[in-house]
């Protein structure tokens, strides 16, 4: 065999010795690194609202009457004390059948013969108190004279003193039957539309001012109608006094605190607004989930801190995005969760060490948007695997992946 040979034989060995050392040697496994940061730390719960006007003025009918059409819209801005917001009319007599038409028209008839009786019952007592006045003039000059006893005097004016009263009550009782009268006469009263039809609208009606100043948030009706006392007519509300009103699951609301700060998002406009949290009520209630879960969730209320002008649009009932935070740290040592795996009862992080895999039992404290904060167990600038794989051993060689 000539040399030549023996050295392609020998190459070839050596190429195969080198193919299989090669493949039998372990490979570095592609990971994401990450870094042990310090930094910034802040906890949020985020949540939907609506916004609300503080303190809005709901207008009622003060009577029952008939209402005329509003004389403002919803978004009118209305002064205190100046702006009419809504004209009340009496409420009109309803019309009569010819049976209660009857009735009303003999009731009529019965209280003017009670008037003619009271007053021939009244000029009876007039003349009456006359005679007693005149005899007890008389008996008054024989009095003095010595021509009748005292006694006869006396009881003159008593007899005096009665018919006085006979024509005070003959008065008083004119006057009852007069009453009587006009309320019998009342009952034949009718629409003021049937009678007189160019009577001017607001002639003899209850007109309601703005009680404050504001704009107009709700009309519940702006076309003429029959009210009755108490029913809503408009609202009035000042949008600078603006808050939000949210709900959350009652284990979250435990952990807000007093005043928490809040940054109000995806409202429309421009900017991030600020807003303080006011209260958070002390009783939960059920709802239902779109899955289906019965929840108990809290009520909360934020108070709208940044200035009208840089919310300028925003207005009653929008919908919001908001984010509480609850807890917020300028320096803390954090790294990302996506790199933390349960080992035992605890944490635990692969670190790479010298381009190999090395375990690292952790402990962590509290989370907040993807990160973690570290207690112990890591260092700053230390890097560590994301998304570590269940293959992942103690020792496996490492690259980062691009």
């Amino acid at each position: 065999m000539s040399i030549l040979r023996k050295l392609g034989f020998g190459l070839v060995a050596t190429t195969l010795v080198a193919a299989v050392v090669w493949a039998v040697m372990p490979q570095p496994v592609p990971v994401d690194l990450a870094a042990v940061t310090r930094g910034p730390m802040q906890g949020e719960i985020a949540a939907q609202g609506v916004t609300r006007v503080r303190a809005p003025h709901a207008i009622t009918a003060p009577i029952t009457g008939a209402a005329t059409r509003s004389p403002v819209e919803v978004g009118d801005h209305v002064i205190a004390g100046q702006t009419v917001v809504a004209v009340i009319q009496p409420a009109e007599p309803v019309l009569m059948d010819a049976r209660s038409r009857a009735q009303a028209e003999a009731s009529v008839t019965e209280a003017q013969a009670a008037v003619a009786v009271a007053q021939s019952n009244l000029q009876q007592a007039e003349s009456g108190r006359a005679h007693a006045e005149r005899q007890l003039e008389r008996s008054r000059t024989l009095a003095e004279g010595g021509t009748i006893a005292r006694r006869m005097l006396e009881d003159i004016e008593a007899a005096y003193l009665s018919a006085q009263q006979t024509l005070d009550a003959a008065r008083a009782q004119l006057d009852l039957t007069r009453a009587a009268l006009a309320r019998a006469e009342a009952q034949l009263l009718a629409p003021q539309a049937l009678t007189d039809p160019d009577a001017p609208p607001g002639a003899c009606c209850l007109q309601i001012r703005a009680p404050q100043s504001g704009i107009v948030l709700h009309v519940s009706d702006e076309n003429a109608r029959l009210v009755q006392a108490g029913s809503p007519l408009v609202t009035i509300g000042d949008l600078a006094q603006m808050e939000i009103e949210l709900d959350i699951l009652s284990p979250d609301a435990v952990a807000i605190p007093a005043g928490a700060r809040a940054l109000v998002e995806r409202w429309g406009g421009t900017g991030i607004l600020e807003a303080r949290l006011r209260r958070i009520d002390p009783a939960a209630f059920t709802r239902v989930s779109a899955l289906g879960i019965e929840e108990q969730r809290v009520r909360l209320r934020l108070d709208l801190i940044s200035p009208p002008e840089e919310r300028a649009g925003l207005g009653d009932g929008f919908r919001v995005h908001v984010r509480l935070i609850i807890w917020a740290d300028d320096d803390l040592l954090q790294v990302p969760q996506a790199a933390l795996f349960r080992d035992g009862d605890g944490w635990a992080v692969f670190l790479r060490d010298r381009d190999r895999a090395r375990h690292q039992r952790v402990e962590i404290g509290r989370q907040a948007a993807g990160q973690v904060e570290v207690l112990a167990g890591l260092e700053e600038g230390a890097q560590v695997v994301l998304f570590p794989a269940s293959s992942l051993t103690e020792g496996t060689k490492l690259t980062a992946r691009d």
